[in-house]
């Protein structure tokens, strides 16, 4: 059930216990994101009422700018009841599209609460890492299926990661919708972010060396052919970069550079070659 609604909103599939309960954590806590276990289920409570100085989003933008370069654009700033009301809408939006999302069991003025749906794919890939290739990578090409599947749907995910993806009995789940780029940026521009954004992970983490092609491939066939050409027409700003980040590597072997180096490298590649 959801409602983008301003206030309070709860379901009938909580009793007055489990509503109590609830309730007294949402009081009581503080934590950003906060686990909650109820009687027979367990929950997320999400708050956006402190959200900091949001200095990085500031010089994104400001670099957005001066260098005139659409994809550093940051999503709009907005304050907590706004940044609460662009997840309900992002989450109403995958749903209606047919993929699932954490179900909103109530709202609040600077709170959600969200059904807990599984184990995030990271996890499942740090459980494979030493002893399952095969089924760690194989992970990374499910993200980049489903992400090309979500593309496909006009749909974007914004801050694609491992983390924000769960697989339960062989079911496809996002979370974590708190970028908007589509509302700054054309969608095939957006959607071209997402996989760059998708394929640091991939190229960082693939413990195969065909891996990262297998992804790629599968993202493409799927994904609409606007979202190939803006990725393509995306990768050489990164490239030019690429100069820098490896001096930097010699100097702090930070796991952002290795992660930016490996995507940049693979992306400008395989964009190149199918293109």
């Amino acid at each position: 059930m959801h409602d983008d609604r301003r206030g309070p909103l709860a379901v009938p599939q909580l009793d007055d216990d489990d509503m109590a309960a609830l309730l007294a954590a949402l009081a009581g806590g503080s934590s950003r994101v906060e686990h909650c276990q109820l009687k027979n289920r367990a929950v997320w409570i999400k708050r956006y009422q402190r959200l900091g100085a949001r200095i990085g989003q500031r010089l994104q933008w400001l670099a957005s700018r001066l260098t005139g370069v659409t994809i550093l654009r940051p999503a709009p700033l907005l304050d907590p009841q706004g940044m609460l009301d662009r997840e309900v809408r992002q989450i109403n939006s995958f749903s209606a599209a047919g993929f699932k999302t954490p179900q909103i069991l109530y709202r609040g003025t600077t709170a959600l609460v969200l059904s807990h749906l599984g184990l995030p794919v990271s996890k499942q890939m740090g459980a494979l890492r030493d002893k399952d290739a095969d089924g760690h990578d194989a992970l990374l090409v499910r993200c980049a299926a489903e992400l090309g599947r979500l593309h496909a749907a006009g749909l974007c995910h914004g801050r694609p990661h491992p983390r924000d993806f769960i697989i339960d009995d062989g079911e496809f789940c996002f979370l974590d919708f708190e970028e908007e780029p589509a509302a700054v940026m054309p969608l095939a521009m957006a959607q071209a972010r997402d996989v760059w954004l998708l394929f640091l992970q991939i190229a960082s983490r693939a413990l195969k060396p065909e891996t990262p092609d297998r992804a790629f491939v599968a993202w493409k066939l799927a994904a609409p052919a606007e979202t190939a050409v803006a990725l393509s027409q995306i990768m050489p700003f990164f490239a030019r970069l690429l100069p820098l980040a490896r001096f930097l590597l010699r100097i702090q072997n930070g796991q952002d550079l290795v992660r930016f180096v490996a995507a940049t490298d693979y992306l400008t590649s395989a964009t190149q070659s199918q293109s």
